[in-house]
């Protein structure tokens, strides 16, 4: 499964910003009737900040709960919806303005200053009208609203699900391969051969967890390519030399799972396999960016790649695709000869925080 977004802080950031947002237009409210206010010759300059922030006080937390409302009832038949919302517009009605004078009431009285708002049907007279088209207002918004964070999501699920079709081409693509370097020993080590297939059995067993869990942290990747450069080291001994380069701040970081195999694959298979003599791998992983990016590097120094993509292959085509659904624009890759010979796979990667 994948690893969900990691959205904790927006969500308790979210009140705050909504509560900031309902006093903005609160005191600017109160501002623009304080000068009406003191036009008309109005004593208490506190006044229009009480009739405006009790207001607010009720229709901030009342937009929530319409949200929910609304969100509740979509899907019902059309004529139930609106009979839900007419039940609605009149609690609306009822818990606005009820809370609205109460508080106007207790201050009027804390302060010792007379308040003569009229009689009852004259304030829902008035008020009625208003709120009825403040609660129709928030029912389009939260409609809109409601739209938007679908849209977003299936978008989100929509990469998630492609992201996961693109991990599941890996493991037939690595089996095979991995079986072509095995089948070589076979005729020459049956032990030996006995012992690799079982180690590869292991390794399977991992890669298909690591599958299932979608993004787990670097040094889970790299315990998880262990196996298989140790099955490469029996396959071609010492004509294989593994070295390991990672700062232990990046081991944290979360990367899509099986992100290295198909790079350290392609650099075993193109340049161990086809080289005569001793050929080091070498893996490096460190924070660049003041930490802000991920960069990964799979250097090989045998064979010089003479271009960045085969006819048909499928490793770098993947792992281009993985990184676009994971990251988007916010990954990139570069693969070419390296500046101390060989060839150099690097991956910049953003940093989606520790794992």
């Amino acid at each position: 499964m994948l690893e969900p977004r990691q959205d904790g802080n927006k969500r308790v950031l979210w009140p705050w910003a909504y509560a900031a947002f309902v006093l903005a237009v609160a005191l600017l409210r109160s501002l623009s009737e304080l000068q009406h206010y003191l036009a008309r010759g109005g004593e208490h300059a506190w006044e229009p900040f009480l009739w405006e922030l009790s207001s607010a006080a009720l229709t901030g937390p009342l937009s929530v709960l319409v949200y929910h409302w609304h969100v509740a009832g979509i899907g019902a038949p059309l004529l139930r919806q609106v009979r839900r919302h007419a039940g609605g517009a009149l609690l609306y009605m009822l818990a606005h303005v009820g809370g609205m004078f109460g508080i106007r009431f207790a201050v009027y009285a804390l302060m010792q200053v007379d308040y003569d708002a009229g009689t009852v049907w004259s304030v829902l007279g008035y008020e009625a009208g208003k709120d009825f088209i403040g609660y129709t207002l928030t029912v389009a918004i939260c409609h809109g609203l409601f739209h938007m964070q679908q849209s977003e999501r299936l978008r989100a699920e929509l990469a998630e699900a492609r992201l996961a079709r693109l991990t599941e081409q890996v493991q037939p693509h690595f089996l095979f391969n991995t079986l072509n370097l095995i089948s070589s020993v076979m005729y020459e080590d049956v032990k030996k051969a006995d012992r690799l297939l079982c180690r590869l059995a292991d390794l399977l067993r991992s890669a298909l967890a690591a599958q299932q869990q979608g993004w787990h942290s670097l040094q889970q990747e790299l315990t998880l390519i262990e196996p298989y450069l140790e099955l490469m080291q029996a396959r071609f001994g010492d004509r294989l030399q593994v070295h390991w380069r990672i700062e232990p701040q990046a081991q944290a970081w979360s990367v899509p799972s099986l992100l290295l195999l198909n790079p350290v694959e392609n650099a075993i298979k193109h340049d161990v396999a086809l080289s005569r003599g001793t050929v080091s791998l070498r893996l490096e992983a460190g924070l660049i960016g003041d930490g802000k990016q991920l960069r990964i590097c799979v250097h090989n120094s045998g064979v010089v790649a003479e271009r960045l993509e085969r006819e048909g292959g499928l490793g770098l085509a993947n792992l281009r695709q993985r990184l676009q659904a994971a990251y988007g624009a916010g990954a990139s890759m570069q693969i070419g000869p390296a500046a101390d010979g060989g060839t150099a796979l690097e991956l910049l990667l953003p940093a989606r925080g520790a794992a």
